[in-house]
């Protein structure tokens, strides 16, 4: 199996579709965002006629209002790539999710599903009394964790109150992973930060007049809940604010442009540290020379 992961706007999808052309592959999604059938503009998703070039699976085939988990993916994620194997061809994994192909890879801890009342309880209160709380019933999370982390705080405290374990104890027992079984070919791309966020800023701009907004519409005209990821998406917010009449068209522009590249930024971050540093790292912007390059670390000729 074959992997292409990093930042937003790096050059993952390109550099795929030459690698899956030379090889006979199948590509296969690894970003959240792209799950997402009401996403296709914002998420940067295959266009119809690069999926008439190569197969593509696990896109936009999510409603806006059913949440794809991580565990979700990967168990779609191991059922396709088993699928691909069977049939003698080439799993291509392309994204910049790291917690689905974390999850993927590494497997998930078997935590059990959240009291109800236990989640609604911890995520109505104010984050210094979860804080305080979970200084007391788990030391060690709260210790790794900042004080303003209203996200995780919360997720270490309800899962504590609801098992009766830490979240630590739970990851220590992850399973599901396939990094193991599997001959895996990875690359990751890292490009010039000046490059990659030019990229993220012309890339948003151009989504706009593409459809972005018309796809923003439509979501609000649906009265999703706010928190559903389909409405947190980059770009979501934003048009939405445009939408209502809240801001120029510009300002959402920026705003979205700039949403990008902090999205970009911890990506790149996450991307940089996190996989096994014997994962191959191109560093440097895609153009012609540097595709042949990724495609030979892939083990494909140009």
């Amino acid at each position: 199996m074959a992997l292409i992961a990093g930042p937003t706007a790096s050059g993952k999808s390109a550099l795929a579709l030459a690698f899956a052309e030379r090889t006979g592959g199948v590509i296969v999604n690894a970003d959240s965002a792209q799950v997402y059938r009401d996403l296709r503009v914002l998420s940067a998703a295959p266009s119809d006629l690069e999926r008439k070039r190569v197969e593509h699976r696990l896109y936009g085939f999510r409603d806006a209002a059913d949440p794809c988990s991580a565990a979700d993916w990967a168990e779609l994620a191991r059922t396709e790539i088993a699928e691909l194997h069977a049939q003698g061809l080439l799993p291509i994994l392309v994204g910049g999710t790291g917690l689905y192909l974390r999850t993927l890879l590494d497997g998930i801890a078997p935590i059990p599903a959240i009291d109800t009342s236990v989640r609604e309880d911890v995520r109505a209160a104010p984050v210094d009394e979860n804080r305080r709380r979970l200084e007391q019933l788990d030391p060690e999370a709260a210790a790794r964790l900042h004080p303003s982390d209203r996200t995780r705080t919360a997720r270490a405290l309800e899962v504590i109150l609801s098992t009766g374990r830490t979240l630590a104890g739970w990851q220590s027992a992850k399973a599901g992973g396939i990094g193991e079984r599997i001959a895996l070919l990875p690359l990751l791309l890292l490009p010039p930060r000046d490059w990659l966020y030019r990229r993220c800023d012309s890339r948003f701009a151009g989504m706009v007049p593409d459809g972005g907004v018309k796809e923003v519409e439509a979501l609000l005209a649906r009265r999703l809940n706010p928190s559903l990821p389909v409405m947190r998406a980059i770009g979501v917010p934003e048009l939405s604010s445009y939408i209502r009449g809240e801001v120029r068209l510009e300002t959402a522009i920026a705003a979205g442009q700039q949403a990008t590249r902090r999205y970009a930024k911890r990506q790149y971050t996450w991307f940089a540290h996190q996989p096994p540093p014997d994962w191959p790292r191109l560093g440097e912007a895609l153009d012609g020379s540097t595709v042949a390059q990724a495609l030979e670390l892939l083990g494909a000729k140009a």
